[in-house]
């Protein structure tokens, strides 16, 4: 409970302090919420990474195979080896991006980090804006994917094809990045479109208001 001290200096009478408290009530339970997808979402790409890796791998022994036990043993594996954090995700960032703007809209987010990161104005996390290999805007890619170990972005097509082409162990193209790709590791995310397309209306936004600013200072 809110304590008598804060609810004076914040001004709060009976009826604003239940309101408070309620809004938090709100915002934890959207929060719980947003992480259970992350979580989901997580799980599904991790899924899928074990449905291709047991494909690829399988070969068939004198024994009948239960598919299920390899399925989630493998799913495992590839659950404990990645490093993703529910609370370092783009989609969690975006949240308490907005419930931040409620009360401090055009105020940086107290803890927010700006290194090697491209921060679009919803707040999403794009650590690249061109594919390293065909230099492409990424906003201009039919078939962007991402790395699942550095994030960073590509053309379909041309990293399986530079993959495929130094035998499945290369480093990622992107300078200076140290990671190591793999073709089943290289994925289509879904959230990973969503935040393009808000880069790219973000782009056309932040045109726009160029455009008006030229204008008016002529």
């Amino acid at each position: 409970m809110v304590s008598k001290n804060l609810q004076t200096d914040l001004n709060l009478g009976d009826g604003e302090n239940v309101t408070l408290l309620n809004d938090m009530k709100k915002v934890k339970q959207l929060e719980n919420a947003v992480v259970e997808l992350v979580e989901t979402h997580e799980n599904c790409l991790h899924r899928s990474s074990a449905i291709q890796s047991v494909g690829e791998g399988y070969r068939p022994g004198p024994e009948l195979t239960d598919f299920k036990k390899l399925l989630d043993t493998e799913f495992e594996r590839v659950k404990s080896s990645s490093s993703s954090c529910p609370q370092n995700h783009p989609l969690m960032h975006q949240f308490h991006q907005a419930v931040w703007n409620v009360h401090h809209a055009g105020q940086t987010m107290p803890g927010e980090e700006q290194e090697d990161i491209v921060m679009t104005g919803t707040g999403s996390n794009i650590k690249n804006l061109k594919c390293p290999i065909t230099g492409k805007n990424i906003t201009d890619l039919t078939e962007p994917v991402c790395s699942l170990d550095c994030k960073h972005i590509y053309d379909k097509n041309a990293i399986l094809n530079f993959i495929k082409s130094n035998h499945g162990n290369v480093k990622c193209p992107e300078s200076a990045c140290p990671k190591m790709l793999q073709a089943k590791r290289v994925v289509c995310d879904p959230l990973l479109l969503f935040e393009i397309d808000e880069l790219h209306t973000s782009s056309i936004q932040t045109a726009r208001t160029d455009v008006i600013e030229d204008f008016t200072e002529t």
